[in-house]
């Protein structure tokens, strides 16, 4: 028999665990309806369209680098979304660490419910795509990018002017071969990436200086987005 004491303790405490996640699923609710109705800047068929653009550019240019693509894709993007994307003396190229492959991305624009960047690597990698309360879509623009979903027992391998859409909730095996270049758009609760974003660096590679230079840059395109 329990002393009434520890009794009403154990119930004490119960009911912070019960109130906390009443707590936690009100403030998620909340945040998913806000993302279905809130108005949005950019959305995911125009980025395509730009990237497919700049490729079929660059082509007829002769110089279908990917730095080239991106310089049209760049351009294009502040011409259409003055005052929406970085000037190019705030963006810098940043090493990523996450899920076991290493890239890098280039952000132009970001805030807390969208993001536009550069992404790509220049060596072979692979590992877990993570799991994401938002939907992500990348358009290839250089190199290969391989996909294999949960659930599934093959890949797919996606190249140059696809689109491949990476959904609210899902979770892939993902692959690039080396000099895989896309542009990437991403919609929903971008602080909920952070975790999956952030976390090799923190306690994989504990490269502080990559740690630092991730959050400032993705602080200075919020803020720029807000002020």
């Amino acid at each position: 028999i329990y002393p009434p004491l520890m009794i009403m303790g154990r119930v004490g405490r119960v009911g912070k665990v019960i109130l906390l996640t009443f707590l936690i699923a009100i403030i998620a609710i909340a945040i998913h309806s806000w993302l279905l109705y809130k108005s949005y800047i950019f959305d995911q068929e125009s980025i395509a369209a730009l990237a497919r653009k700049a490729i079929t550019t660059a082509n007829s240019e002769g110089n279908s680098s990917h730095d080239r693509i991106f310089e049209l894709v760049a351009n294009e993007l502040s011409a259409i979304y003055s005052g929406h994307i970085l000037p190019p003396e705030k963006r810098e190229w940043v090493f990523i660490n996450s899920g076991g492959w290493m890239g890098a991305f280039y952000i132009l624009h970001a805030s807390l419910t969208e993001y536009v960047l550069f992404f790509g690597t220049a060596i072979h990698t692979l590992g877990n795509s993570g799991r994401y309360w938002m939907n992500i879509s990348d358009t290839i623009v250089k190199g290969t990018f391989q996909q294999w979903q949960e659930g599934a027992v093959d890949s797919v391998m996606h190249l140059p002017g696809t689109t491949v859409v990476h959904a609210w909730g899902e979770v892939t095996g993902v692959e690039w071969s080396p000099g895989t270049w896309m542009v990437e758009y991403g919609r929903g609760f971008v602080p909920s990436t952070l975790g999956f974003a952030l976390a090799d660096t923190i306690f994989g590679t504990t490269d502080i200086y990559i740690l630092y230079k991730t959050i400032r840059i993705y602080l200075i395109a919020m803020l720029s987005e807000i002020f």
